[in-house]
């Protein structure tokens, strides 16, 4: 019991920091579900809750959803999603860990050289991203701080951002727990446990929209490093000890 106590109460602070800057919840929930139930269930358990708190950010700004850029970039990126989760199936539970500790280090500096590069990107480019960071989802589950660049680089911001990607997301993570299902991955007590992460997440998410316009752009950045890093560290650690 206290152990659920914990993670719904990480999962509240997940769902007000990805409410605010677009991503970051799994960033911040994934090494404390390895933690508590080791990297094969912890992977479920975060795409099932990532649904639901997709869901809720689409609700905060369904009125500013691009479709058409969400749907072309969901075009390859649901196929490549499935993949990168069946592959991600046939992995030792320790390379899990460090594979997402080492991808989450090598995205601080990627972020930023993609930041600095200015993209400007026309839609047959964004369903090609699309393909590439949907494999990477399928495979390292976070990959939030890639999408936010390219979804800048289309020209959206603000609610627009916002809720675009997690509709965008919601369709990825639809087709990843899909894969883990059809390959006997997702018991019940594992969607249980994703309903109670998302559910967290949802709640957080409620309650930062009016904070959404106040954050400074310096900081938004230095938020998406810090807890690269940081659970970068975490999930090293873990990969380590296993």
């Amino acid at each position: 019991m206290a152990t659920y106590f914990y993670v719904f109460s990480i999962a509240l602070a997940a769902g007000v920091l990805s409410g605010i800057v677009g991503t970051g919840s799994s960033l911040l929930l994934l090494p404390v579900l390895v933690q508590s139930y080791g990297p094969k269930a912890a992977m479920p358990i975060m795409a099932m809750a990532a649904i639901i708190g997709n869901l809720s950010r689409m609700a905060a700004w369904w009125r500013d959803i691009d479709w058409r850029a969400a749907m072309a970039y969901a075009l390859a990126g649901m196929p490549a999603a499935a993949l990168g989760a069946h592959t991600l199936l046939a992995l030792p539970a320790w390379s899990i860990d460090a594979a997402l500790g080492l991808f989450f280090w090598c995205m601080v500096p990627l972020r930023r050289r993609l930041r600095a590069a200015r993209w400007q990107l026309s839609l047959p480019q964004l369903i090609l991203c699309g393909g590439a960071i949907g494999f990477m989802t399928g495979l390292v589950l976070s990959t939030g701080p890639l999408s936010v660049p390219v979804f800048t680089a289309y020209g959206l911001s603000g609610g627009a951002f916002l809720g675009t990607e997690a509709a965008s997301a919601l369709l990825l993570y639809v087709s990843k727990v899909g894969t883990f299902a059809a390959q006997d991955a997702l018991s019940m007590q594992t969607a249980l446990q994703g309903l109670l992460v998302g559910a967290g997440i949802m709640v957080g998410t409620a309650g930062s929209k009016s904070l959404v316009l106040k954050l400074p752009p310096a900081m938004f950045g230095i938020l998406i490093d810090l807890l690269l890093l940081i659970s970068g560290a975490a999930l090293l650690y873990s990969a380590w000890n296993n």
